[in-house]
């Protein structure tokens, strides 16, 4: 035990990789399975007084309080933060978007190895068959789960069929 919050050492830990498009809520509940089992591990190395003690060191970074503005999504930016920023904020709070003066969460979407000269947050394609298209920086995303103001979660293409999104509108 160390007097400072988070600052003793390890006995076990185990490094994992992420998925791709892999998103808080589905890591959390893998962790929480990895966790369980390294915490069984854990405590029979105490019990047989084999545990080893790993020193965490001095290199670490102080995560930001989240925050609405944070959640944002600026599409001046690469595809792959904005995939990023979904990715992260899923559950918790979603990342949104302004089309006209409505709020639209957008809660998974795939990088395109697409491009195109529109602008970013231009829409490009919105069709309840081939979905909802959207010009960053770099590529196109496709949205492939969002939610409508005041409405609940849906894939894209039922939120397509029932809500009509104009191709060339920009996103804000």
């Amino acid at each position: 035990m160390n007097e400072k919050m988070d600052e003793g050492d390890m006995i076990l830990k185990e490094e994992i990789d992420i998925g791709e498009y892999e998103t808080t809520g589905e890591l959390w509940s893998r962790l929480s399975r990895i966790g369980a089992e390294l915490l069984l591990k854990t405590v029979n190395e105490i019990e047989k007084g084999t545990a080893p003690r790993i020193s965490q060191g001095k290199e670490f970074t102080i995560a930001p309080m989240l925050n609405k503005e944070m959640s944002k999504i600026n599409w001046n930016i690469e595809a792959e933060k904005i995939k990023n920023l979904v990715c992260s904020l899923n559950p918790i709070m979603g990342a949104y978007t302004m089309y006209g003066n409505k709020k639209v969460k957008i809660w998974k979407i795939e990088i395109l190895d697409e491009f195109s000269n529109e602008e970013p947050g231009y829409i490009i394609e919105a069709d309840d068959k081939k979905g909802l298209k959207i010009m960053t920086r770099d590529k196109i995303i496709l949205v492939t789960e969002i939610q409508g103001e005041n409405a609940k979660r849906m894939s894209i293409n039922d939120f397509l069929r029932g809500n009509k999104i104009e191709v060339g509108k920009i996103l804000k």
